[in-house]
C-alpha cells in the first residue's frame, strides 16, 4: 500500500522511491491511490474539457510505466473518455495480461473540494470481481466503501480481495471504519491506498484481513508498506461469523 503526493512537484520522486521499495520488498501486488497521475482537479465546480483532456493525457502517459512496478500486479484507477462520457475506471494490470479495466465508480460526493459529480459520468451499475493469476479482487473506489452492502455481495462472489483506492481527507478513523467493515462484511483482506497533501488529504493506506485487524499502514514518515497476507484466510473467513448468515 501507499500515499502518493497530490502535489505534482513531489511526484516524480515519491514513483522513483515507490519502485524502489517493490523492488527491495518483491511485492507481489500493489494498489495505487484513486487517480494518482495527476493534480486533484475535481475541487472546481465547473467541468472543464480542457483541464479534463490535459489530466488524461498526464494518466494516459504513466499508464505507460506501469511496466515499472513489474513484476507486481497493479491496481488502481485512471480516466476513460467514452462517447463522450467521462468515468473513473479501475483497473488491473499485469505483466501478462496487460491492463483491465474492471470498474467504473458508481457512487460520487458533490461538495467543496470535491465536485465529483460535476465531472464525472455513471456507466453501468457493475460491481462485479476481476480476476488475475490467483486473485479475486472487487473495487470499491473512495465514497463506495461507505456502502458495506457492496462489500458482502463482493464477499458472496468470493473475493479475496477488496481494493478501496482512495482521494480521502477529513477524520482517517472514519474512513478505517468502513474499510475495516467492508473487510468484515465480505470476508476478503481489504486493502486501501490515499493520496496525501499538506492542505487537503490525509495518506493513510492499510492493510485488514478478513477478520477486520489492521496488518499494516502507511504514514507520512512511511508511505509505503508491504504486508504478507494468506489469500486462503479469506476461503476460511467466508464460512465464519458474520459471512455465513443467510439473506
Amino acid at each position: 500500500m501507499c500515499e502518493l503526493p497530490d502535489e505534482r512537484e513531489a511526484f516524480p520522486s515519491a514513483w522513483k522511491d515507490l519502485i524502489t521499495h517493490i523492488k527491495e520488498q518483491k511485492s507481489e501486488l500493489v494498489l495505487l491511490p484513486e487517480l494518482p497521475f495527476s493534480a486533484w482537479f475535481p475541487r472546481t465546480p465547473q467541468f472543464d474539457a480542457e483541464i479534463w483532456r490535459k489530466v488524461q493525457q498526464e494518466h494516459e502517459r504513466m499508464m505507460t510505466q506501469l511496466s515499472d512496478l513489474a513484476p507486481a500486479i497493479v491496481l488502481g484507477t485512471t480516466l476513460i473518455t467514452e462517447n463522450g462520457h467521462h468515468f473513473n475506471r479501475g483497473f488491473i494490470w499485469s505483466s501478462q495480461t496487460g491492463f483491465q479495466g474492471v470498474h467504473d465508480k458508481y457512487y460520487f460526493p458533490n461538495e467543496e473540494d470535491f465536485y465529483e459529480q460535476i465531472w464525472f459520468d455513471r456507466n453501468e451499475e457493475d460491481f462485479s470481481l476481476a480476476h488475475v493469476q490467483d486473485v479475486a479482487a472487487g473495487f470499491l473506489i473512495c465514497t463506495e466503501v461507505m456502502f458495506t452492502e457492496r462489500a458482502r455481495s463482493y464477499g458472496k462472489q468470493g473475493a479475496n480481495i477488496v481494493a478501496v483506492p482512495r482521494a480521502s481527507c477529513l477524520n482517517f478513523e472514519r474512513w478505517l471504519v468502513a474499510i475495516r467493515m467492508a473487510a468484515i462484511s465480505s470476508g476478503a483482506f481489504a486493502l486501501s491506498s490515499n493520496r496525501v497533501s499538506s492542505d487537503l488529504f490525509i495518506g493513510r493506506g492499510v492493510v485488514v484481513s478478513p477478520d477486520g485487524d489492521v496488518l499494516a499502514s502507511t504514514s507520512r514518515q512511511n508511505p509505503f508498506v508491504t504486508a504478507e497476507i494468506d489469500l486462503t484466510e479469506s476461503t476460511r473467513a467466508k464460512k465464519t461469523y458474520p459471512r455465513d448468515v443467510l439473506e
